[in-house]
C-alpha cells in the first residue's frame, strides 16, 4: 500500500496539491512514513477491495464507485483524470510486486479493472454537473 502511495505522488506530484497533510512532501521515505498518507491508502485499497469483492454485484460496485467518484468531485474538486492515473500507478505496482504471478490473463483482469473504476467513476461526476474535465494526457 505505502509503495502505491509513494510511487503515486513521485510520478504526479501535481496530485499532492489535493492533500493539505501531505503536499510538501518530497521525500519518498517521508511519503512513506506518513500516517496519513498511509491511512489515505488503506481507504483506497479498502476501496478496491470491495469493488473486486463485488464484481458480481454491479449494483454494490456502481454504489461504491459513484460515492467515491461524488466525494472527490464534490468535497475534494480532484480531477477526475488522477484515478486513471493511480489506477495505472496500481496497475504498474501489482506487476511488479507478483511478477512470477502476473500472467497476460491477470494484466488482461487488471486493466479491466482499471476501466471499470475510471468509467464509474467520472459517470458519477458527470451526475454532480463536473464540467472542470482537464486538458493534460497522460
Amino acid at each position: 500500500v505505502s509503495v502505491l502511495s509513494w510511487r503515486f505522488f513521485v510520478n504526479f506530484p501535481s496530485a499532492k496539491q489535493y492533500f493539505s497533510q501531505f503536499k510538501h512532501m518530497e521525500d519518498p521515505l517521508e511519503m512513506e512514513r506518513s500516517l496519513q498518507l498511509r491511512k489515505h491508502a488503506r481507504r483506497v485499497m479498502g476501496a478496491i477491495n470491495t469493488v473486486v469483492e463485488n464484481l458480481n454485484d454491479s449494483e454494490k460496485v456502481s454504489s461504491v464507485l459513484a460515492l467515491v467518484g461524488k466525494a472527490h468531485a464534490l468535497k475534494h474538486k480532484v480531477e477526475p483524470i488522477y484515478f486513471k492515473k493511480l489506477t495505472g500507478v496500481m496497475l504498474e505496482v501489482i506487476a511488479e510486486e507478483y511478477a512470477n504471478d502476473f500472467t497476460p490473463e491477470a494484466h488482461g483482469a487488471w486493466t479491466k479493472m482499471k476501466t471499470l473504476i475510471y468509467t464509474h467513476v467520472t459517470a458519477a461526476y458527470k451526475e454532480v454537473g463536473w464540467a472542470q474535465y482537464p486538458t493534460a494526457t497522460l
